[in-house]
């Protein structure tokens, strides 16, 4: 399995690195510098390509934030992004000091996008990889959205493409010296990552991914 600072996607920007690690100095309370390092040694399904990405500058005093592909190949199958923000005041939405924020997305066939159900679905994604994981979770809220392409005029060859994006935010349990453990949390996003690009469980027993039936190929890079 990759470690979460290993492999780079394609289009991986030096500049874009330096400024997801700005956060991580030693400027930093203790805390967030603690749950950014647990993010950086987490191990991963070697499916999922993740690197260090510009973080949000105005959300919260402290920001960190990852992207991440599950790659078949040189395909894509979904792509995210996860941010960990950090009030060392704490926030009154979050209930805490911590939040993570994330974006999940993936193409999907126009059958499977029709269901009526796929919203419901979709959250219980995350919600169950969470779970999955015996984390512990505060303040849940999010989106599923549904959206279709159709191309027209010099497109008009294209198939139309229909698309499934997770938007959504939790507060994670903090811990022992008031740090959440963001390894764990990590690794649920990314078993919701590799359930929406329909991947099979990562090992035998596993039953933690479940396929997406009906989803659209895989897309080149």
């Amino acid at each position: 399995m990759a470690a979460a600072q290993g492999r780079l996607s394609d289009g991986a920007d030096g500049d874009d690195t330096k400024e997801g690690d700005k956060d991580a100095s030693s400027a930093a309370p203790p805390p967030f510098r603690a749950a950014v390092d647990a993010l950086r040694s987490a191990r991963l399904r070697p499916q999922i390509e993740i690197e260090p990405t510009r973080a949000p500058q105005r959300l919260a005093p402290h920001a960190y934030a990852l992207e991440a592909a599950v790659v078949d190949g040189d395909q894509d199958l979904a792509d995210g992004r996860l941010v960990l923000l950090h009030d060392p005041d704490g926030h009154d939405a979050w209930h805490g000091t911590f939040r993570l924020v994330t974006l999940v997305r993936a193409e999907l066939e126009p059958e499977m996008a029709a269901d009526p159900l796929l919203p419901e679905v979709c959250w219980s994604w995350l919600t169950g990889a969470l779970q999955a994981r015996g984390l512990t979770y505060g303040e849940p809220s999010g989106t599923v959205t549904r959206a279709s392409s159709h191309y027209f005029g010099g497109l008009s060859e294209r198939p139309a493409a229909s698309q499934i994006e997770i938007r959504a935010s939790w507060t994670p349990r903090e811990g022992l010296g008031g740090v959440p453990d963001t390894a764990a949390h990590l690794a649920a996003w990314c078993d919701l990552l590799a359930q929406i690009a329909g991947l099979p469980p990562a090992g035998p027993g596993d039953a933690s991914v479940v396929t997406l039936p009906q989803r659209r190929g895989p897309q080149s890079r």
